[in-house]
């Protein structure tokens, strides 16, 4: 049986404005690592609730998922249309004219995620990042930067944004981090070239 939790607050202001989220906890105590999973352009929290079922993980795996859900916002390449996105997409070649605001902004709600989940005793060692598409792109954006050493990154149709500033900003704390990356070899939306 999986236990849900959603909220939006943690009782500091410092931590206010981090973004809603569905929590699956473990059964039987407290978790003891963290997986925070980035959902993909126009979906939301939700999409990814059945993986947690799909691992089969024993009751002695005590690891807490988060689904946060990103800020509703334009999206340029959709028409304007107001959609849930970690940042806006200008048009399709996903190179061209990234949206660095939207991109550090998402950066900083994942962060205060991050530290969410560390005041709630998750070692930063213990915590993983992982996405699906600008959900992977974020995962990567903020894992490789991020200042303590993370359990992880799974990034899958994705790609690095703001990869030219990546050689100044990246962090010596994830230099090794574990990633796991998985492209379709047919995805009409994130050219495999990108991943």
């Amino acid at each position: 049986m999986i236990r849900f939790r959603s909220y939006q607050r943690f009782g500091s202001s410092i931590l206010s404005d981090i973004p809603a989220t569905i929590d699956v906890n473990p059964l039987g105590g407290e978790p003891e690592a963290s997986v925070i999973w980035l959902h993909g352009l126009g979906a939301d929290g939700n999409d990814f609730l059945p993986i947690v079922e799909q691992f089969d993980l024993s009751p002695h795996h005590k690891i807490r998922f988060v689904f946060p859900h990103a800020p509703a916002r334009p999206v340029t390449v959709n028409g304007g249309m107001v959609m849930r996105a970690w940042y806006d997409i200008a048009e399709l070649d996903l190179s061209c004219q990234e949206d660095a605001r939207g991109i550090q902004d998402s950066r900083r709600l994942i962060h205060l995620l991050i530290e969410r989940e560390h005041r709630l005793g998750i070692a930063h060692h213990r915590i993983l990042l992982g996405g699906f598409s600008q959900g992977g792109a974020i995962a990567l954006h903020v894992g490789l930067r991020f200042q303590y050493p993370l359990a992880g990154i799974i990034a899958l149709s994705s790609y690095l944004p703001l990869a030219h500033n990546f050689v100044v900003e990246r962090h010596l704390a994830n230099q090794s981090i574990p990633i796991f990356m998985a492209h379709g070899i047919f995805d009409p939306i994130v050219p495999l070239i990108l991943g």
